[in-house]
């Protein structure tokens, strides 16, 4: 088997470059690094040898980024930008048990992280790192160990348990509405607003109540419920939310439910919320335990009343 060989410079010469392509100074970039100025003249001298590139123009009084420079910068910038995040992650494990959860923002902030106190009270050895995924990625490609997960579960090669169904209600302010909404059509009167993640969200909802119209798909669109939440609250449109998102909420950030239709309960196995996980980390302690206390914490929302 042939090893591969990266062509990398030295670390110390794309630091030099790194700080002086972004001050465009390398006075600056020597302050910055504890360095003097001839030092980094001489590590970007040898970072420029190295590439057979010009990246900066000398003139008396300062110098100037060439084009290759610049565009070697900005990618040095971001490679170790995300060097220093790779880092500062895996250095995490080393502090005690851990486990790194993807999850859905709004379902984190507004649902999981209120319940957190509780999980940590029980299992202070325990630490739950969170990063954000919206959408299925490889567990092979990543850090993550688990995710939490909306929509049919169809990863390969791993494990799931369910969560809960949701029930979605549209939310607005009520300076938006003309009149009392009586039925399910009126609310096509009124601007619609979208989730990216959910493009067919309203026509599925009109849907279910027997309404098909093209109106249903015409709107501004969002990515984040937050985002719905706040142009519901802004007067911009009619949002579709969560219901257990938003429940608490209405009040609080003056906001109507306008037509509120009889709560089915959530069987539809393809539009809930899942943990995911790779089937051969399944057995893994801090997994464990963090999925017995999930689904306890699911079963209880599951029995309290709508």
């Amino acid at each position: 088997m042939t090893m591969r060989k990266f062509k990398i410079p030295n670390m110390s010469a794309l630091m030099a470059f790194e700080a002086a392509a972004r001050h465009e100074s390398f006075t600056q970039a020597a302050r910055e690094l504890f360095l003097t100025e001839s030092a980094v003249s001489r590590q970007i001298a040898t970072l420029e040898s190295y590439l057979g590139v010009r990246l900066f123009v000398r003139a008396k009084q300062r110098v100037v980024l060439t084009r290759a420079g610049k565009l070697y910068g900005m990618q040095v910038h971001h490679s170790l930008e995300q060097l220093n995040c790779d880092t500062l992650s895996i250095t995490a494990h080393g502090g005690g048990a851990s486990l790194d959860l993807a999850v859905l923002p709004t379902f984190a902030s507004e649902w999981l992280i209120p319940r957190m106190k509780d999980f940590t009270d029980r299992h202070p050895d325990v630490r739950v790192n969170m990063g954000v995924r919206t959408d299925t990625f490889s567990f092979d490609e990543s850090h993550f160990e688990a995710a939490i997960h909306y929509g049919k579960p169809t990863w390969p090669g791993t494990s799931y348990d369910y969560l809960f169904g949701e029930e979605v209600v549209p939310i607005c302010s009520p300076t938006l509405l003309k009149k009392p909404i009586k039925k399910a059509q009126e609310l096509l009167a009124y601007p619609l607003l979208h989730s990216t993640t959910r493009p067919d969200g309203w026509t599925q909802w009109f849907a279910s109540l027997g309404i098909e119209d093209n109106a249903t798909m015409q709107g501004v669109r969002y990515e984040l419920h937050t985002m719905l939440t706040a142009g519901a609250a802004a007067g911009l449109g009619i949002a579709l939310v969560p219901h257990f998102l938003i429940e608490e909420q209405l009040t609080h950030l003056g906001l109507v439910i306008p037509f509120d239709r009889p709560q089915a309960a959530a069987t539809d196995r393809d539009n809930a919320y899942y943990l995911i996980y790779p089937t051969e980390l399944s057995h893994g302690k801090q997994l464990e335990i963090f999925r017995a206390w999930l689904l306890e914490q699911t079963a209880d929302n599951l029995r309290r009343p709508s």
